[in-house]
């Protein structure tokens, strides 16, 4: 941690999940951090609901992910049910391809204040709440950012390398720069009601799962929470008025088809319509956009929350390489590149589920319910739709990116790399992402990566915080007395039990040999041949924007 400097290296607007994210992977990398939020306490009502194995493997790169596990649902089925409760589709994901369940459900204020309480203790971060941003001027070497009490007060400002405005939909930040939201806004008008209800278990005991009412009469999302919370969302039809429906007796009617409304209380009740917007740029100078200041995706896939923390993940390691100056400000080029694809398909997946559940045409609805039957009994679809193949993969697909080109063994290039649970030399298993670490890594397929390093080029990897591993098959490690050719002390050396890591690696161009080299987020940025990782390192410097030369 930089402790000469008085003011912080990063300045983050707004302490929503994306802000409290990237504070805490920011603070774990030794980055000074100051936090302004505008309220002085959390909203206290529930927004997100959700969130996948992905972002757990986030919170997981933050240190926090058991900690907030512990307050949510998890390994729950997702379908689609008829009017009269029957199951037309079920998505059910046992598998773990990233350690962590698929399917988890949360409730916000929970996760919100127990991720501000675990990030208060951490050096280096100072968390400012009640403080109003009043406006921001950048230039060359930083951003100089002045804040007041909310609702007035005198006004003082503070320096920041970077300004990161994680201020919301509405953000002040984004409208100061100028930059325009591209995308659609959607007139359906949705009621979503909250609730706390009496012993959960038995008003809740029939409502088990996520599920998508598909009723043409009135679709509904009944979404499951943890510690006896629930959300209902009921689409309206056009007769219906809003401030009709807020009423309580109409809250009551729509609720009674599901649980006895008297023994459930109702936190908030609300008319809302849904925006799919994604912002023209994301950085400014020495501002940048992340969360809903940069995109606005429907709550259909539960990835708004989500969305937010991958934009966390992928700055974190730049921003930590920019502000210690192992790279140019070029690097934090890639981060718009990379993320606004994933986000865009996102929200076109997202908007295309609501079309799905929302249809209220009773011709269609038949037509859909036959659709979804038909695919259930053919093979190759029953396989994609009951794993959700249609959910955008975790995959960088821009031509500019913070990784070589994808060609020959390269494959595997852009790719969020598996994490299964790998066996050391003393027989302990732990997840992949615990032996990496939070900089660089390099994983030899049977070979040390080390080993095939110039001294110049181990030297850079270093002061990236370099991890070197060997990656061995189940039962694969050699067994001669002689020293394994080549072997470093400083590599750590794993075998794979289940041999999943190291065929989905195969599978995507890898061989035995070959070197792995993985970027803090856990994307691939490259694969080669352990005798071209020089050349291959080199051009992965340059490609990053890292600074000083090269032979």
């Amino acid at each position: 941690m930089n402790t000469a400097r008085s003011e912080p290296q990063i300045a983050i607007i707004g302490l929503g999940p994306t802000g409290l994210m990237l504070a805490h992977l920011l603070a774990r990398r030794g980055l000074t951090v100051t936090v302004l939020e505008r309220d002085h306490a959390f909203y206290g009502r529930a927004r997100a609901v959700y969130t996948d194995d992905e972002c757990l493997r986030i919170f997981q790169m933050a240190g926090i992910a058991g900690d907030l596990m512990a307050d949510m649902i998890h390994d729950s089925a997702a379908q689609w049910v008829l009017p009269d409760g029957r199951v037309l589709a079920q998505y059910r994901q046992n598998e773990r391809p990233n350690h962590w369940p698929v399917m988890n459900f949360l409730y916000q204020p929970w996760l919100e204040t127990k991720m501000e309480a675990l990030l208060a203790p951490q050096p280096g971060v100072t968390l400012m709440r009640g403080r109003e941003v009043t406006g921001f001027a950048q230039d060359d070497a930083g951003v100089t950012i002045t804040h007041q009490p909310t609702g007035g007060g005198e006004a003082v400002s503070l320096r920041a390398d970077w300004l990161i405005a994680c201020d919301g939909g509405r953000s002040a930040t984004r409208k100061a720069l100028g930059i325009e939201m591209a995308g659609a806004s959607y007139p359906e008008r949705w009621l979503v009601l909250d609730l706390k209800v009496q012993d959960a278990d038995e008003t809740l005991r029939h409502l088990p799962y996520f599920g998508f009412v598909c009723d043409p009469a009135q679709p509904v999302v009944c979404c499951p929470q943890p510690g006896g919370h629930h959300r209902f969302e009921f689409l309206l039809r056009r007769d219906q008025d809003a401030a009709e429906m807020e009423h309580p007796e109409k809250i009551r009617e729509l609720l009674s088809r599901f649980i006895d409304p008297g023994r459930a209380e109702i936190l908030r009740s609300l008319v809302y319509t849904f925006n799919a917007l994604n912002a023209a740029q994301w950085r400014k100078g020495r501002v940048l956009l992340a969360g809903d200041a940069a995109h606005m995706t429907p709550q259909f896939m539960g990835q708004g929350m989500s969305a937010g923390l991958r934009d966390a993940a992928n700055l974190a390691w730049k921003l930590d390489l920019a502000c210690n100056g192992r790279a140019t400000d070029r690097l934090l080029d890639s981060y718009q590149a990379e993320r606004r694809p994933h986000v865009q398909a996102m929200i076109f997946v997202s908007v295309q589920m609501m079309r799905f559940v929302s249809v209220s045409k009773p011709w269609l609805a038949i037509c859909r319910n036959a659709a979804v039957r038909l695919a259930l009994v053919t093979p190759v679809l029953s396989g994609w739709l009951r794993r959700a193949g249609f959910k955008p993969k975790p995959v960088i697909r821009a031509a500019r990116w913070a990784g070589l080109p994808r060609r020959g063994l390269a494959r595997a290039a852009g790719r969020l790399i598996p994490q299964p649970e790998l066996r050391d030399f003393r027989g302990r298993l732990a997840p992949l992402d615990d032996h990496l670490g939070p900089g660089f890594a390099l994983m030899g397929l049977g070979c040390d990566p080390l080993a095939y390093l110039a001294p110049d080029i181990r030297e850079r990897w270093e002061g990236l915080g370099l991890r070197s591993l060997t990656l061995w098959p189940a039962g694969g490690r050699p067994q001669s007395i002689r020293e394994v050719p080549g072997k470093t002390m400083a590599t750590t050396e794993l075998e794979d039990p289940r041999d999943s890591l190291y065929r989905w690696l195969r599978r995507h161009g890898a061989r035995q040999g070959s070197v792995v080299v993985i970027r803090p987020d856990r994307f691939i940025a490259t694969t080669a041949a352990a005798a071209d990782i020089d050349n291959a390192s080199r051009d992965l410097f340059s490609r990053m924007a890292l600074t000083g030369t090269l032979p």
